[in-house]
């Protein structure tokens, strides 16, 4: 997941990307691939621990792992806790996004699961947003949180392939489309975890200005 784009800083830190997940870490690549940065993953540091994300919210969640492999590491961490909420559902699946029907399940079960529980509900109780929290830490404390939404609707049938976990039955109401529907470049710069990380690309540019 190295940069591979020119740039006219020098790389004179690196930056760990820790997440497992290689949808995110596709993202993280294009989103931060003008920051000052080398961009190091996990696996390129041959870490294979998942750290256990005990927190009660999307921010904790963050910050627990931001902290947790910038310690590991010795390195400026990024981490990022992020989920679906569904307020049909209650807010579920929230924080449990990622293990949601369990650890094994698959992102199209995910979906269908999800799907069957809202079989009757009309399109307009079928409110929904998505999360992102972003954490930034140094070996020796978390440097800043921020945290970004979108808002739109379950739809009725999963849609669209250029995306991951709940990207296909999210509908974007502005565009009439599923997150996995639009291009990459447009989900970037409208998605919680691409309005996020431009905050968190900010940030870093500041740490290494």
């Amino acid at each position: 997941m190295h940069s591979t784009k020119s740039s006219p800083h020098k790389h004179s830190h690196r930056l760990l990307i820790a997440t497992h997940n290689p949808g995110k870490l596709s993202e993280f690549s294009e989103l931060l691939g003008d920051v000052p940065y080398e961009l190091v993953t996990l696996k390129n540091l041959g870490i294979s621990k998942e750290i256990d994300e005990y927190g009660t919210s999307f921010i904790e969640n963050a910050e627990i792992k931001s902290t947790g492999y910038a310690q590991m590491s010795g390195l400026l961490t990024l981490s990022e806790d992020s989920g679906l909420e569904v307020d049909a559902l209650g807010g579920k699946p929230g924080i449990k996004s990622h293990r949601y029907g369990g650890i094994n399940t698959s992102d199209e079960e995910k979906n269908s699961g999800i799907l069957k529980q809202l079989v009757n509900v009309p399109i307009a109780d079928r409110t929904a947003r998505f999360r992102s929290a972003i954490c930034i830490s140094s070996p020796n404390e978390s440097i800043t949180t921020v945290a970004e939404t979108i808002e739109g609707f379950i739809m009725f049938s999963p849609k669209g392939a250029n995306g991951f976990g709940y990207d296909p039955i999210f509908l974007v109401p502005e565009f009439g489309k599923s997150l996995a529907e639009i291009s990459s470049d447009l989900k970037n710069k409208i998605s919680h975890r691409g309005k996020a990380t431009m905050k968190a690309g900010k940030i870093l540019r500041e740490i290494n200005a």
